[in-house]
């Protein structure tokens, strides 16, 4: 069968942000995906058993660890093809997910690699912001997906609306985005613009605020959880430096912080998952 020749690009921001020697971090402190989030799209996907799943811009492999750690995904799963342009990120994949069903390549939003009509369901998780070319990516998923096969789009973000300290650390944080199409920016809607979308897929499915949860933590996993976001990744040592510092006392200022033991330093962090699927026609 025939794959995807398309050029494909990485945005550059991406490609120094999560390259080789961050995605140790990465894996340590950025969140796992939620059971009530990973039903939801279990109900989505029209097959039952044998369910072949493509995710793009797999990461390290958070998402595919918490799909498979799920008894119902895990008894339903066929095969699971990871595609993901990072090197480091794939080597760091290669150590954190051991499953004969799985395997994971170098692939990007519009050449996955993947065998035409193969998919049952394409999964992106907390990466579809980044994609430079909706088109290009529209078309690739509409040839590997199976007829009402379903795009998967997910991402995780630190919840400002729940806690004045995370609409703190956020403002601290997000001046330092460089112009980079964050998620927050709904950029991404544009995917639904694009000349292919209701020829190939379906009206969008946007489930947004739905899927509330709150993290354990402490100063230090939330210092990683912002130091792990490509734009900061990439910032000079004393930059760094200050952006954690900056942490630490939004931390200690505690405006809205809820408590789960003092005495040993562990908070709530408030997130939110936002979930989007597309339905090939």
């Amino acid at each position: 069968m025939s794959v995807s020749n398309a050029t494909s690009t990485v945005h550059e921001l991406a490609k120094a942000g999560f390259g080789t020697g961050t995605n140790e971090l990465y894996d340590r402190a950025r969140p796992s995906y939620q059971k009530d989030v990973l039903l939801r799209i279990l109900e989505e996907v029209e097959a039952k058993s044998n369910i072949n799943v493509v995710e793009i811009g797999a990461g390290t492999g958070l998402f595919t660890r918490a799909l498979l750690a799920n008894s119902e995904w895990s008894s339903a799963l066929g095969e699971f093809r990871a595609a993901e342009p990072s090197e480091g990120m794939r080597d760091q994949f290669s150590k954190m997910v051991n499953d004969p069903r799985v395997s994971v390549a170098h692939g990007t939003f519009d050449s996955t690699g993947v065998p035409d009509g193969w998919a049952d369901v394409i999964v992106i998780a907390q990466a579809f912001h980044w994609c430079p070319d909706f088109e290009g990516a529209l078309k690739e998923f509409a040839r590997i997906l199976k007829p009402k096969g379903v795009v998967t789009l997910v991402w995780n973000l630190e919840d400002r609306e729940k806690a004045a300290w995370v609409a703190q650390l956020r403002n601290a944080y997000e001046v330092f985005e460089q112009g980079s199409p964050q998620f927050r920016l709904g950029l991404w809607r544009g995917v639904f613009a694009a000349p292919s979308y209701n020829t190939l897929f379906q009206e969008p499915i946007i489930l947004d605020r739905q899927f509330q949860f709150n993290l354990q933590a402490n100063v230090a996993s939330v210092e990683d959880r912002v130091c792990s976001k490509s734009y900061i990744a990439v910032l000079p040592a004393p930059e760094k430096a200050e952006v954690r510092s900056k942490v630490r006392e939004i931390v200690a200022k505690g405006d809205e912080l809820t408590w789960i033991d003092q005495s040993k330093g562990l908070f709530d962090f408030p997130y939110i998952t936002t979930v989007v699927f597309m339905k090939r026609k």
